[in-house]
């Protein structure tokens, strides 16, 4: 995927000391790519968002039609929050190792604090925020980099994609039978 400014210039942290607020960074081969600032914050929102969804309440949730698009136009129906909820576990347990996905059950999944965390896993303190940082990073990337359809941003995951739906070309029979169609209007 490219990066661009446009994607990042606002998620970055202005106080940051790697990409001074603008949000790439190059790396040592030349390419540019998000800084982490910008990788926690795709995370951080994603996670209010599924802090949202988890703690809203249960007689709130309701269906929602989704266009399809296609040849056809089918209409789906489909329960967003909860969708959002499990694609956000899902997708954290698929690519988070073992000891990074028990620190992100614990801290973001169950909402224990530091104290606890460390106990529970025998690290200390530095080393569990470290990897929470690092657990930021990893799944803020994934989160926006998801295909074909990513967890950032959330408005496109709620509302699907504001593009234009092109109509499908005519082959040269349905253009025939339209064109046939008028002529006999005409003549009628």
């Amino acid at each position: 995927m490219e990066w661009s400014r446009s994607d990042t210039l606002a998620l970055a942290r202005q106080s940051c000391a790697h990409c001074h607020g603008l949000g790439l960074r190059i790396n040592s081969r030349g390419q540019s790519g998000p800084c982490n600032c910008v990788l926690r914050a795709i995370f951080r929102a994603c996670y209010a968002r599924f802090r949202y969804c988890v703690t809203k309440e249960k007689h709130m949730s309701r269906t929602s039609p989704e266009l399809i698009p296609g040849r056809e136009g089918k209409l789906v129906w489909g329960r967003k929050d909860e969708e959002y909820v499990a694609d956000f576990c899902l997708v954290s347990r698929r690519h988070l190792t073992d000891f990074e996905y028990k620190i992100f059950k614990y801290h973001f999944l169950l909402g224990a604090d530091w104290k606890l965390c460390t106990r529970k896993l025998g690290i200390d303190r530095g080393n569990f925020f470290h990897a929470v940082y690092r657990i930021e990073q990893k799944l803020g990337r994934v989160f926006r980099e998801l295909e074909p359809y990513g967890l950032f941003p959330i408005d496109e995951y709620f509302h699907g994609q504001r593009k234009p739906i092109q109509p499908a070309a005519r082959t040269p029979q349905q253009e025939n039978r339209r064109t046939g169609l008028r002529l006999l209007e005409r003549t009628a």
